[in-house]
């Protein structure tokens, strides 16, 4: 069983936690999560926390304990404190430009991507190079960031594309005659 499971999982003010059958849901300031509960574990909410433990002993379970701990966490965090990617664009012409519930982007193309950013979700961006992702869910967070960089991945040799803020990008030398 993981160690981590041992502890509870702590619930700041303004963060409150119901359990629904299968169920957990946690609603804070920004906005309410649900995560399905494997059957192998059981949640018990007590004044320190989320309690969570395995129904029966078994590798699986206490596998599904420490994984159920770590998502309960991360859901606790996301509606208190949020998640954020930050992207940057490199390479002549790149623009990016949020447009309500969409993410225009020039990348070199023979024509605009339109992203349509999913709910719960928002995009901004602070200038034509920079773009940040935020929401409340840490999973859909990184996955629009994810693929908002697969529009153009920064390549080696020039180092051109959409990359994270502080990713490092090994160049490459280019071929010699």
């Amino acid at each position: 069983m993981s160690r981590m499971a041992n502890n509870p999982v702590q619930l700041p003010k303004g963060v409150e936690a119901a359990l629904r059958g299968g169920e957990v849901s946690v609603k804070g300031g920004k906005g309410s999560l649900q995560l399905a509960l494997p059957v192998e574990v059981e949640v018990a909410q007590g004044e320190e926390g989320l309690r969570v433990s395995a129904r029966r002993n078994s590798r699986r379970a206490h596998a599904m304990v420490g994984t159920v701990h770590s998502l309960l966490r991360n859901m606790v965090t996301g509606v208190s404190e949020g998640y954020e990617k930050k992207l940057e664009l490199r390479g002549v012409g790149y623009r990016a430009r949020a447009q309500g519930s969409k993410l225009n982007l020039t990348l070199g193309y023979s024509h605009p991507i339109d992203y349509a950013v999913p709910e719960g979700i928002k995009v901004e961006t602070p200038s034509q190079t920079e773009i940040s992702v935020s929401g409340a869910d840490k999973q859909k967070v990184g996955q629009v960031a994810a693929e908002i960089r697969a529009f153009r991945p920064p390549e080696p040799y020039k180092g051109k594309g959409i990359r994270y803020v502080g990713e490092r990008v090994f160049s490459k030398e280019a071929k010699k005659k």
